[in-house]
């Protein structure tokens, strides 16, 4: 009995052990079956990107040039260390690569290394960065370091440098590294992490022409990581070059101009709308931001008071005090409130309601008709004319000069100002319209705000006969205006008026600096100091070429400060000299005798 039950139970686990043989190759077999038919591509795939490597190759970005060609963006060869995420994120590697990047005078902790693979990464075999802007003979070292090893290699990469710097810092911008949150909106269109791009100016606004298209390279290699051999390789597209019409000698005169203010100067050429000099202090130095910044640096770039990355000439918004005169000056005689004969007395003040506005001069300036009130900056004739008018009547014809828009320019941050009215004070501010401002409105002052271009733009298409051009930087676009809908007569009484403040008015100065010009002074109340000083104008009088405005913060007039900064812009635009002052005459000696 005892025999037949061993029997039965050998024969028991004979059973089990062929049915498990049986179910062992049952799955060999379907494994097989799955891998080698259901899944082959993908494994085929998986194994071809094992042993292949794919290296994106960055073309060199456009080059920019002023109108005269002078070079304001250019490229330089540098090197990149890079590796591939298959390799870095093998917990082996990365102390080895972090200590071989520090005894060669490259910071590197193994966080930062996971963080730079985590923000990279695109896929196991697509190359990151490790290190960028490396020169020959510090990648000369690292090569011969006797642990560089596989997991890392060399590639020459273009950077960008700008030779003008600071002259050219707020027209040209710069480029950086792409950000997450650019990348979501731009991998669709070939950005990959650590891709540089433009991050405002003219890199920012023309990046599609200035980036150009990567090219990439794809090696075989072996089990190490080691190069054997080229599969394919198509070769990058250099983006497209630029010329703008800004000229590069204007920028540098503006700068010395404005040495000692916080302001902006801008010139336009008043038949096409290009741009030759938009200039805004304090400036800073492009090239740091795009090569490393330090954090020094980085926080003088911030200061709140200089704010040297503000680009006062189309983000600053500032009140245009005596400048806007001519808009106001425009509305009256379109909608024929007054004449060149109609007449308002001046006593000094003029009052409305149980409220006393005062002029400027103080003794006042008599009988004033608008040719005379814009050479005298009459306040007292604006306010009447002004309260005569209306703020409605005022505001349309406002809005055809373009206060309150953008000019359109091609460049980032431009501001709209402010063209305020009765809907916007009680949507804003939550109070009614008064008569009060008005008067203040007429005279650009109170809720009305302007950038310097905005002015630039508005004494342009005087001086052209009522073009009001779309401002622009690029060479190549097209010129785009629209006609200012006021009549012939009206522009040859705002011209007279504005010959009239040089000749012999507030703007005096100005029109001494070897060409003749017509402008207006203006100076802006300024809440946290001295008065802002503003001058626009346009040169030669007589057959304008171009339109000049320079504020200069805290300058406290424009008849002293600012016009002579737009007497020699202009001058120097006409005559292409800048202005000598004159050396003053000796004094004969006295003789021993007298």
């Amino acid at each position: 009995m005892s025999k037949q039950h061993d029997r039965m139970e050998v024969e028991r686990r004979l059973t089990l052990l062929q049915l498990l043989i049986f179910l062992t190759f049952g799955l060999l077999i379907t494994a097989l079956v799955f891998f080698q038919i259901v899944a082959v591509d993908e494994y085929v795939g998986l194994a071809s990107r094992n042993r292949l490597r794919i290296i994106r190759i960055m073309p060199p970005r456009g080059i920019i040039s002023d109108r005269n060609g002078a070079p304001l963006a250019v490229n330089v060869r540098t090197f990149n260390i890079n590796g591939y995420p298959i390799d870095l994120q093998q917990s082996a590697n990365v102390e080895k690569i972090c200590a071989l990047l520090r005894r060669n005078g490259i910071p590197m902790e193994g966080e930062e290394l996971k963080a730079l693979v985590a923000k990279q990464y695109s896929a196991p075999y697509r190359a990151i960065t490790v290190a960028s802007n490396l020169t020959l003979a510090q990648v000369a070292e690292l090569v011969m370091d006797k642990d560089f090893n596989e997991a890392l290699f060399v590639s020459p990469v273009w950077r960008r440098t700008y030779p003008a710097g600071p002259y050219t810092a707020h027209v040209i911008g710069y480029v950086g590294e792409i950000t997450k949150e650019e990348l979501e909106t731009r991998k669709s269109i070939g950005y990959r992490g650590g891709d540089l791009i433009g991050k405002n100016g003219v890199e920012g606004v023309y990046e599609t022409q200035l980036q150009g298209n990567a090219g990439q390279e794809v090696i075989e290699v072996d089990s190490k990581g080691r190069r054997l051999r080229e599969i394919s390789y198509q070769e990058s597209e250099r983006g497209e070059d630029m010329k703008l019409t800004i000229d590069l000698t204007a920028q540098r005169y503006a700068a010395e101009l404005l040495e000692h203010y916080r302001g902006a100067i801008v010139a336009m050429d008043i038949t096409d709308g290009s741009i030759v000099c938009l200039f805004s202090a304090p400036t800073y130095d492009t090239n740091p931001l795009t090569w490393g910044i330090s954090s020094k640096e980085w926080t003088e770039l911030l200061d709140q008071a200089e704010r040297p990355m503000m680009n006062r000439a189309i983000s600053g918004a500032y009140p245009p005090a005596s400048t806007f005169k001519v808009v106001t000056a425009s509305a009256v005689l379109e909608h024929k409130v007054v004449s060149t004969s109609t007449t308002v007395r001046c006593p000094g003040y003029f009052e409305l309601g149980d409220r006393r506005f005062r002029c400027w001069q103080r003794h006042g300036h008599g009988s004033e008709n608008v040719i005379k009130a814009l050479r005298d900056s009459c306040d007292v004739y604006f306010y009447q004319v002004a309260t005569w008018l209306g703020i409605d009547r005022f505001i349309a014809t406002a809005e055809k000069f373009g206060v309150g828009e953008r000019t359109g320019v091609d460049l980032t941050g431009e501001s709209t100002g402010t063209i305020a009215g009765p809907a916007w004070k009680k949507r804003r501010i939550k109070e009614n319209w008064y008569g009060g401002d008005t008067v203040n409105y007429s005279i650009g002052q109170g809720y009305v705000l302007m950038t310097p271009l905005q002015v630039a733009r508005i004494y342009a298409a005087i001086a052209n006969g009522g073009k009001l051009f779309t401002p622009k930087v690029n060479l190549e676009k097209e010129p785009e205006y629209r006609d200012l809908g006021i009549s012939k007569e009206i522009i040859d009484i705002l011209q007279r008026g504005l010959q009239e403040v040089t000749a012999s008015g507030t703007g005096r100065r100005a029109s001494q600096y070897g060409v003749a010009v017509a402008g207006k002074t203006g100076t802006a109340q300024n809440a946290h100091g001295e008065d802002h000083a503003w001058f626009a104008g346009y040169a030669p009088a007589n057959n304008p070429k171009y339109a000049v405005v320079a504020i200069a913060e805290a300058g406290k007039t424009g008849s002293s400060v600012t016009g002579p900064m737009v007497g020699k812009m202009l001058n120097f635009l006409v005559n292409g000299t800048k202005y000598v002052e004159p050396k003053p005459a000796p004094q004969a000696q006295t003789s021993a005798a007298q």
